[in-house]
């Protein structure tokens, strides 16, 4: 299923041109026109899914695959030093596409690039509270 009024799925269908590194049957990785570091890309899925929730579970293991696939190309091609692997779900965790994809960012000492953020701790009664919703029975 596409949205007609999604710029990724155009994206990732070939209507709007992209400068993209790999294709397949149902992924598209193109370039980011504001990439966070040299060779940022985006795996894009070429059936619209609005975040990693709606996501088909084949898929996720897919782009997975891809993801380390793609990952030690840049290592091998652009001598990165390392990868962050980035992917946002709801405008409170930064989404502004609505459409699954995930961020490929080569990494490379000294890029400036910050993804990072500020280290809070975990108390006691904190960590009993989590353990009891979130921990599988």
């Amino acid at each position: 299923m596409r949205e007609d009024n999604c710029i990724f799925c155009k994206l990732a269908n070939g209507e709007i041109p992209s400068a993209t590194i790999y294709e397949d049957e149902d992924f598209r990785v193109f370039l980011d026109l504001n990439p966070a570091t040299k060779g940022h890309a985006l795996i894009v899925p070429k059936e619209h899914y609005a975040n990693l929730f709606e996501l088909d579970e084949e898929l996720c293991k897919k782009v997975m695959v891809l993801a380390k696939k793609l990952g030690r190309r840049m290592k091998e091609k652009l001598g990165c030093d390392g990868l962050n692997l980035v992917q946002n779900n709801g405008e409170a965790a930064g989404q502004t596409v609505f459409h699954f994809h995930l961020h490929l960012i080569p990494r490379y000492k000294e890029d400036g690039a910050g993804i990072s953020w500020k280290p809070g701790s975990l108390t006691p009664e904190t960590r009993e509270e989590l353990l009891s919703l979130l921990a599988e029975d």
